[in-house]
């Protein structure tokens, strides 16, 4: 279960890597900031996230590389469902939560028949096509089921909603702890979905009810807000302030250290990326990592206390916050807040790492040897790992590699971090997840093109 769901939470990156250009272009083609009316189309992008979330599931969940059929199996499930409820009882919104049911639909129809043998005369519609025969097969049906089911799932997640947000400035800091408190375990998307895309409704001036904390942020209305801002404070001061403290406690390999806290706390402030930062003291030290989770709830709570509001399209980080500035309540205020908040997390980090003498890079016992016997990190990881004969399966999400071993105990830990990773998740005998930032996505192809060179008889 825990394996499938950081599945799930991979998934749910694909639909979400198109969030940031969508939201500048939305802000910066406002009314009250450049009046670009045309650039306002991308708007259309958080209007049909539960769309793009059920492509995204379709093509994260199929076991195949070749991803356009699963997808297009996805926006099939996802269209029938809609247009089946909208049939049935035109008040029905499943929102985020009919993307993520079509997703898995269509992922499962997709693995189980996409190697369906038909006889002679229907051929054309067997093998990787008829999961899209199926699936429209599959899904009038489950329209009906959802027209009589949805009203008492739509009720009890409302009732959860108003819950949430009646607990006030608890329920943001609960929102906030869990979001940090789950990452490790790549479980944090899956609950950040709803809060994101599905919380909450609002009427735009145009009559269209959109749902979900940036949504509705972006669509003006003047109740969200409150479960975004606090991560401005722990993106922007938090992570930074987490980075010196690192950098002032380091013993050895001091220019090096800083250079990776530098570029790690800008990473933060810009892109609202943490886990460079994160990694390096989350396996280390876990009452510090507990600290910042507990941080970076507070850091919610205490706005929302304050009646600050604020919110972003994707990250939270400095374009986000200027951009979206001229729709907050106070915002300007989350600064002295966030200095705050820097020194909180500077001093508690620099006092725990120096007087529990925590091992975190540059303060390491016997530094490792620098690695430098392989010409790239893709080939290193490989030597780590047991070598490319051990790989199943190798996937990245923004900052991981996610990867299927024969033996997971065969990676060495130590060495991979030595060669640069942040951290290394171990989930069990055959799955680990390997942090080394954004460019995970180019370590990874590296990787496939050199098991692919590899002589049939050792893949």
């Amino acid at each position: 279960m825990k394996h499938f769901l950081q599945l799930l939470g991979k998934s749910l990156l694909i639909p979400i890597a198109v969030l940031p250009i969508a939201g500048l272009l939305l802000r910066l083609s406002a009314e009250d900031m450049l009046d670009i009316p045309l650039f306002q189309a991308s708007g259309v992008i958080l209007s049909n996230m539960d769309v793009l979330i059920a492509i995204g599931i379709a093509m994260g969940l199929s076991k195949t590389k070749d991803k356009g059929i699963p997808a297009l199996t996805g926006y099939l499930a996802i269209t029938i469902l809609k247009e089946g409820l909208g049939i049935m009882n035109q008040d029905l919104d499943m929102s985020v939560f009919g993307g993520v049911i079509a997703g898995l639909a269509a992922a499962f129809i997709y693995n189980r028949f996409h190697d369906t043998r038909l006889p002679s005369m229907f051929s054309f519609f067997g093998g990787e096509k008829f999961p899209l025969t199926m699936i429209v097969l599959l899904m009038i049906p489950a329209a009906g089921l959802f027209s009589i089911v949805w009203p008492y799932a739509q009720a009890a997640i409302d009732t959860f909603s108003q819950t949430l947000v009646g607990l006030g400035a608890f329920g943001v800091f609960v929102f906030g702890f869990l979001n940090r408190f789950l990452l490790p375990f790549g479980l944090h998307h899956v609950m950040n979905t709803y809060v994101y895309f599905g919380l909450g409704r609002y009427q735009t001036v145009s009559g269209e009810t959109v749902t979900g904390e940036i949504t509705r942020f972006l669509n003006g209305d003047p109740t969200a807000g409150y479960f975004l801002g606090g991560f401005f404070i722990t993106m922007i001061f938090g992570i930074p302030a987490i980075a010196l403290a690192i950098s002032r406690a380091a013993k050895k390999r001091k220019k090096e250290t800083k250079a990776l806290m530098s570029s790690g706390a800008a990473t933060s402030m810009i892109t609202g990326i943490t886990e460079p930062i994160e990694f390096t003291f989350l396996f280390t030290s876990p009452l510090l990592y507990f600290l910042h989770s507990v941080y970076t709830g507070l850091a919610g709570a205490v706005l929302c206390m304050l009646r600050i509001r604020h919110g972003f399209s994707w990250g939270a980080g400095a374009i986000d916050y200027l951009l979206n500035l001229n729709l907050s309540d106070r915002g300007l205020w989350i600064i002295p807040v966030g200095l705050l908040f820097f020194a909180l997390y500077y001093v508690t980090f620099y006092f725990i790492i120096t007087k529990r003498n925590i091992p975190l890079i540059g303060r390491e016992q016997d530094a490792l040897e620098a690695n430098t016997s392989h010409p790239s990190m893709a080939h290193g990881i490989l030597h780590h790992i047991g070598g490319p004969e051990n790989v199943l399966s190798c996937d990245n999400c923004m900052t991981r590699l996610r990867l299927k071993l024969r033996d997971a105990s065969l990676a060495d830990e130590a060495m991979l971090k030595d060669l640069g990773a942040h951290g290394v998740v171990k989930i069990d005998q055959h799955h680990i997840q390997i942090v080394i930032g954004t460019k995970a996505g180019n370590v990874k192809k590296e990787m496939e093109t050199i098991i692919e060179q590899l002589p049939p008889d050792e893949k």
